[in-house]
């Protein structure tokens, strides 16, 4: 299927097709709408390098994964985002490209892309907390979008991000509510800002419960299988072991759960578990009933939201800076129970 043969199955001309599908604003929204749902009746998608001679862009939006974050590209949180952004990229005719460059060429990896118009807008993934390429992007004057914010960063920039700090406080005071004293947290590396704004959901929580944080049980690295379970092991070596652990990844929950099975001790009835399980494609909590309890929140959805926005950017580079916080929801599985009596 061609836009030729598109226009002549509407009877409409071929200009007025295709700019009712670029969004022009003097196509009626009916006209608009009825031609949108053709093209994806009939399995329309634009000719990406043709739309792009016509436009002057590359209708390409690109994804630079600095040097010390690749391993981003086997995470399937990292798999899932970009998932759903390519989905509506590929509504809007966008194509996406993946390139890595060193942390110290980045600033010249971000001005060739945009420089030779090989790019129309960036998306930043897994921001540190003063985050430096936010910066490099708004003194370029580009399109770009924040899949999570920077601490520290006073500049305005467009970003979507996951309540973090409200997901784990709520987190830790549901362990607190069913009688839980000694919670430990094992994080992701906290120079990353999301594991910053968990680590202070956490601290906050027991704070407001009158609990004092325990250094022995709070842990961070990178948020694999193998970190939860060694992190597992060596807290329940403690005099004073924890009762109830928050897992910032469903990953290194599993972990938490092999070294539990290991040690002998029941999930949900000897040591109570939460992770963040980010409502992962290929990692599913359970089925009908959660495996874990978790703060629950789709990455792909934030995928979606994060390409739209972008998109929007890129077509409106003087509209005022546009942000979205999320809110993930506490989903109670088998993984949690009333505090053990130790006495």
């Amino acid at each position: 299927m061609n836009l030729k043969q598109l226009s002549e199955i509407l009877a409409l001309s071929q200009t007025t097709v295709s700019r009712a599908l670029n969004g022009y604003p003097e196509v009626s929204e009916e006209t608009r709408m009825r031609v949108q749902a053709a093209a994806i009746k009939h399995g329309y998608r634009p000719n990406s390098r043709a739309k792009g001679l016509a436009t002057g862009k590359s209708m390409v939006i690109g994804h630079v994964i600095p040097s010390s974050s690749q391993h981003e590209m086997v995470n399937p949180i990292f798999g899932d985002f970009v998932a759903g952004a390519a989905r509506t990229y590929a509504t809007h005719g966008y194509d996406m490209m993946f390139t890595t460059a060193d942390d110290t060429s980045l600033e010249g990896t971000y001005r060739s892309l945009f420089q030779r118009g090989a790019v129309d807008g960036v998306v930043l993934q897994g921001p540190k907390v003063n985050e430096p390429r936010i910066d490099l992007l708004n003194q370029m004057a580009v399109p770009f979008i924040v899949h999570g914010r920077s601490t520290g960063v006073d500049a305005e920039y467009d970003w979507i991000d996951v309540n973090n700090k409200s997901s784990f406080q709520r987190a830790t005071q549901f362990l607190i509510d069913l009688g839980h004293c000694r919670i430990a947290l094992i994080n992701g590396l906290e120079d990353m800002d999301f594991a910053q704004r968990r680590r202070a959901g956490y601290l906050q929580a027991l704070e407001q419960a009158g609990l004092k944080p325990d250094p022995q049980l709070m842990r961070s690295a990178e948020m694999t299988e193998v970190y939860g379970h060694r992190e597992t092991r060596n807290m329940l070596q403690l005099d004073d072991p924890p009762t109830a652990i928050l897992a910032s990844s469903m990953i290194s929950a599993i972990g938490v759960r092999r070294a539990l099975d290991e040690a002998g001790l029941r999930i949900g009835r000897d040591v109570s578990v939460i992770a963040h399980d980010d409502d992962l494609s290929y990692l599913k909590n359970g089925q009908d009933v959660p495996i874990f309890t978790a703060t629950r929140s789709s990455v792909r959805h934030a995928g979606e939201l994060a390409a739209e926005m972008l998109l929007e950017r890129i077509k409106s580079p003087k509209d005022p800076v546009k942000t979205r916080l999320l809110e993930a929801e506490l989903v109670v599985g088998k993984s949690t129970g009333p505090a053990p009596n130790r006495t």
